[in-house]
């Protein structure tokens, strides 16, 4: 994308210049703060991107490049672009308007809601209405118009529709069609590759048979994406399927771990599920790898003189509302997990998946299953190794026919390397790995850099604030009602932090909540401890003194401790509350990766895993802090 073209673009949402991200499955361009809302409205609603520090498959970027120069906006703005609506109250957001509510409220009414889709006529048979969109996508996907196919799928067609006619889906016929962008876009709303139709072909048969070669390998990307993605997240390689090798199974760095019977129950308990609950739990594990990652990329890529406002990261998977309470509840705990905890989850999947598809047996436990399964003990460490596999691996993919998986959204997007990939190797180390290694700790020193400018500036924030008694109202940062962001005692003293439980913020407990709030001045003093010690960790890590990291650890959980006991054990408000958790849990968080640093004499690999997980905790911590400072001075003021 030449730089003239994209001095062009504007947000699709606030119509900021230079737009840096896109809304994969909205065929949209959005700014920075309007990514931030993208984000926790969760990719069923929108699955973002970035145009510069993400890896996009190049027909994918196409797409989504065409939709947005083509209009593809006015879909989900149609009854903005009626003059009448601006007497009705109806006003699209501006770049000066305040993230919290006016854009956030737009954004979610536009997305979530589509309020300002254009609605087909009411009909008496529902269903009926969708067979007929899903037909007329039937028809319109052999033609290069994307906008057309893309109305359609925001009105209810389906993209796996099988025409009881024709005996084939929309795919099909968008390959034999050599329709590269037609065939990305219906992959995106969930398209199956290995679909067959009533010969018992599939779309990449059909994309061979009609010469379109580089479509047929495309396709076969597509059906592997979930497992290729996982791959990608822990090794930074992908499988050659061109070669017909379909899985890479990395292994864990360190295998001398001993494996409890509690790992091995729960890896027997994987393997006992269902191929539906098995899909489910593999989507889940797909989701929080692309949170993790992309939370790597907007850190990178933000103003950190301004880091801590209102626009943030996402603490972990926004509820989806299709999903049951117990799902969604598993799929937030995912971000509890340590990078190795995460790491082996990952590879559990991958190697089950492999199992289910070819039949293997699986005779080499691991452990972080147990998250998902009715919780783990995060003190178990865990390891991965296939017994019966050289080095590299054919994997399966969720969407295997065997079982019989249909990704959806969830499968299809795209793979940013996480710099926690260097804790896996999958062989002896190679130039190319160590050079991989020397990136991600360079990456690491950067991070840290960050967060020094941040606290610099939370100091410099602070005490402007405390000379001058400034109003920050608009400037907090709330937490998600349908979050579950209270840490219980159980997960608290699990960590093994100083943080007495008696400190985490129980919302449930019997008794009256108690709307005081602590002075302004004692919650600012608190907050410049924490932000002094916080600093002061960040130097030991930028200066590879990971001794000093629990010192520094134990010094930010007493200051933690400090400013928690100056508000009530209940508070009223349930932004205190969130602030409160996110504000402890970060805490013990913190403290147990510190333990980390000097309990297993960890490699130098593994090191730059507990310093990645070190400056997150450290930037939550500054964000809890700077939340409570926010309310308080905003609630004092009033």
């Amino acid at each position: 994308m030449s730089k003239r073209v994209r001095s062009r673009e504007v947000c699709a949402d606030c119509s900021a210049p230079e737009p840096r991200w896109a809304s994969v499955n909205r065929g949209v361009l959005i700014c920075d703060e309007c990514c931030s809302i993208h984000r926790g409205l969760g990719r069923h609603s929108s699955q973002v991107r970035h145009l510069t520090h993400c890896p996009w498959p190049p027909s994918q970027i196409q797409m989504v490049q065409t939709l947005y120069g083509n209009g593809a906006n006015s879909i989900w703005e149609h009854s903005l672009l009626d003059p009448s609506s601006s007497v009705s109250g109806k006003r699209k957001a501006n770049p000066q308007d305040r993230v919290h509510p006016n854009k956030t409220e737009f954004i979610k009414a536009k997305y979530q809601m589509l309020v300002y889709v254009h609605r087909m006529p009411c009909r008496e048979d529902d269903s009926v209405t969708a067979k007929d969109l899903s037909k007329q996508l039937h028809s319109s996907v052999r033609t290069g118009n994307l906008e057309t196919c893309l109305r359609l799928l925001s009105l209810g067609a389906q993209a796996n529709f099988f025409h009881p006619e024709k005996g084939n889906t929309p795919l099909h016929i968008a390959a034999k069609a050599g329709q590269m962008l037609q065939a990305e876009l219906l992959a995106v709303y969930g398209a199956d590759p290995g679909a067959l139709d009533s010969s018992g072909k599939t779309p990449i048969d059909y994309a061979r048979q009609a010469g379109h070669q580089e479509l047929a390998e495309r396709l076969v990307e597509i059906q592997y994406e979930l497992t290729d993605r996982l791959t990608f997240y822990l090794c930074g390689r992908r499988p050659d399927h061109r070669n017909g090798q379909h899985f890479i199974i990395p292994q864990m760095a360190d295998s001398s771990l001993d494996l409890s019977e509690f790992a091995k129950a729960a890896k027997k308990k994987l393997q006992s599920l269902s191929n539906h609950q098995f899909e489910e739990l593999a989507m889940d594990v797909y989701d929080e790898v692309d949170r993790r990652e992309t939370d790597a990329v907007w850190l990178a890529t933000q103003n950190h003189s301004t880091l801590v406002t209102d626009t943030t990261v996402v603490p972990f998977l926004p509820v989806n509302p299709e999903y049951s309470s117990t799902r969604n509840q598993g799929r937030q705990k995912l971000a509890r997990f340590s990078a190795n905890e995460f790491a082996t989850l990952v590879i559990d999947i991958l190697t089950d998946a492999k199992r289910r598809q070819w039949g293997n047996s699986c005779d080499s436990p691991k452990e972080s299953v147990e998250l998902i399964l009715q919780g783990i003990d995060s003190r178990h460490n865990s390891e991965s190794q296939d017994n019966d596999q050289p080095d590299y691996d054919s994997v399966a993919s969720d969407e295997d026919p065997v079982l019989e998986a249909t990704c959806g959204d969830s499968c299809n997007d795209g793979r940013t390397k996480s710099s926690e990939s260097s804790d896996l190797s999958d062989g002896p180390i190679t130039v190319q790995e160590f050079m991989e290694v020397k990136s991600a700790l360079t990456a690491s020193e950067a991070k840290i850099q960050q967060l020094l400018k941040v606290n610099c500036h939370l100091s410099e924030e602070l005490r402007s604030m405390q000379s001058k008694g400034c109003s920050l109202e608009g400037q907090s940062i709330m937490l998600e009602n349908d979050y579950d962001s209270t840490p219980n005692h159980s997960e608290l003293e699990e960590t093994g932090s100083p943080l007495p439980a008696s400190e985490a913020v129980e919302p449930g407990e019997e008794g009256g909540e108690d709307a005081t709030l602590p002075c302004t001045e004692d919650v600012i003093c608190k907050t410049e401890q924490i932000t002094k010690n916080i600093q002061e960790l960040l130097r030991a890590a930028q200066e590879t003194k990971h001794e000093s990291f629990l010192p520094c650890s134990e010094k930010i959980c007493m200051a933690v401790t400090e400013m928690a006991a100056l508000f009530p054990k209940r508070p009223s408000s349930e932004t205190v509350r969130g602030s409160l958790c996110l504000l402890t849990s970060s805490a013990s968080r913190l403290h147990g990766e510190c333990q980390k640093a000097i309990e297993h004499n960890p490699c130098p690999s593994d090191i730059q895993l507990v310093t990645q997980q070190v400056i997150q905790c450290a930037y939550d911590i500054a964000k809890a802090a700077k939340q409570l400072v926010t309310v308080t001075t905003k609630e004092n003021n009033n």
